[in-house]
């Protein structure tokens, strides 16, 4: 072989392998890309359903329930739009309170439980995940809006 055509397949294979690292790399990153979505976003059916993902918001005052096996624990997320059903199995962080920023981690089931498989709790007072904390302020500009213009209806224009 000629050293033109030698230097070629060099080129050729280099790039290949390239190629090829990259693909592996990117499917890697694929299989372990978590989304967050929350609960409007999981009503809006924007979620994947058997996929993993991440919801959060706030658990709902009164909705945790424990179960009598002492490990599986029910309770409700909610962005005060919409409420979402989650189930976990586990011994949940000692900040997991009603009335307080969550963010599971999970799959969403075909009748709409959300079952976790992790279940983070906030930091301390004033702290909530940016997107929790986003979906909630959303959540409540949709909701004032909607009473404004409840009360604007026999303003003039």
């Amino acid at each position: 072989m000629k050293p033109r055509h030698k230097r070629f397949v060099a080129i050729g294979a280099g790039v290949a392998g390239l190629g090829l690292a990259a693909g592996l790399v990117l499917s890697a990153f694929n299989k372990n890309l978590v989304f967050f979505f929350t609960p409007s976003q999981v009503a809006a059916k924007e979620a994947p359903v058997g996929r993993s993902f991440r919801i959060g918001g706030l658990v709902e005052t009164g909705s945790v329930k424990r179960n009598p096996d002492g490990v599986t624990v029910a309770f409700v997320v909610t962005d005060t739009a919409n409420r979402m059903p989650v189930e976990y199995r586990g011994a949940l962080p000692d900040l997991f309170k009603e009335g307080k920023g969550v963010v599971a981690q999970g799959k969403l089931t075909d009748t709409g439980l959300f079952l976790a498989s992790e279940v983070l709790a906030k930091h301390d007072e004033n702290y909530m995940p940016p997107e929790a904390a986003e979906a909630v302020k959303k959540a409540h500009a949709g909701s004032s809006t909607a009473t404004l213009v409840e009360a604007g209806k026999g303003a003039a224009k």
